[in-house]
């Protein structure tokens, strides 16, 4: 495993990117950023890190003939690996926000971006983004983000965490294929944030209303049993989760 390490970046989801347009990376490359200044989050929104007391890095993953379709078993097992790397750092009360939140509690302490790059009817590779807060003790205006240090009530190595978090992914990216959806799924099903408890919320036009999460779809849409027990599926930004 190559990993480039810089001081800074604007985002090192961009930075992997300039590099794959330069020439070609090897499986499992690494870029860690000790300070992200443009870092993005999902659907353009943007992710805060503090340097020394986050972790920010992107893993390059090259896919031979992961067919499109299931490109959502690439999301489920990083999450599901990076859930399983905190659980070893006992991280308590873990559990994946949809699409790819790490939650420690009711708090998020996680991101995830993938940004796939398709050829033909196949995903060719993958850029993941990851955002870890760390030791971090202090968020302002982010009442919902927390850190595995306030969390934990204990202080973390970064290099360990990350060692930690990469080897996880390596197990569960490296031979990954359509025939692992089933059990990608499942693992991820049973992780989710809220599964099967009475939740609130928000659609696109600012309507809430009660439903509880069943699961998601082969295509990574949310399915939601809604309150008068019609079964409904929404895809990324269609709904928000109050709770």
């Amino acid at each position: 495993m190559k990993i480039i390490k810089l001081n800074a970046t604007h985002s090192t989801n961009s930075y992997m990117k300039e590099l794959l347009r330069e020439n070609l990376l090897s499986d499992f490359t690494v870029v860690l950023a000790e300070q992200q200044t443009s870092g993005r989050g999902q659907m353009g929104a943007s992710w805060f890190s503090k340097p020394g007391q986050s972790l920010t890095f992107s893993v390059f993953k090259d896919f031979k003939g992961l067919a499109a379709e299931y490109h959502f078993v690439i999301s489920m097992a990083v999450s599901t690996a990076i859930y399983d790397a905190l659980k070893d750092l006992n991280i308590p009360n873990l559990s994946v926000k949809w699409p790819n939140d790490i939650m420690s509690a009711k708090k998020k302490i996680g991101g995830i971006l993938i940004e796939n790059v398709l050829k033909g009817s196949n995903v060719q590779h993958s850029v993941i983004g990851i955002g870890l807060n760390v030791n971090i003790i202090s968020f302002v205006d982010l009442p919902q983000a927390s850190s595995m240090k306030l969390e934990s009530e204990r202080e973390f190595i970064l290099d360990e965490v990350l060692h930690k978090v990469l080897n996880s992914l390596t197990k569960s990216l490296e031979n990954l294929s359509v025939a692992d959806f089933a059990e990608k799924k499942k693992l991820f099903e049973d992780r989710l944030f809220r599964k099967n408890a009475i939740s609130v919320f928000e659609d696109q036009k600012g309507f809430r209303f009660n439903g509880i999460i069943k699961g998601v779809s082969n295509l990574g849409e949310l399915i939601v049993e809604t309150e008068n027990e019609k079964i409904k599926k929404y895809q990324l930004k269609e709904v928000k989760l109050i709770f």
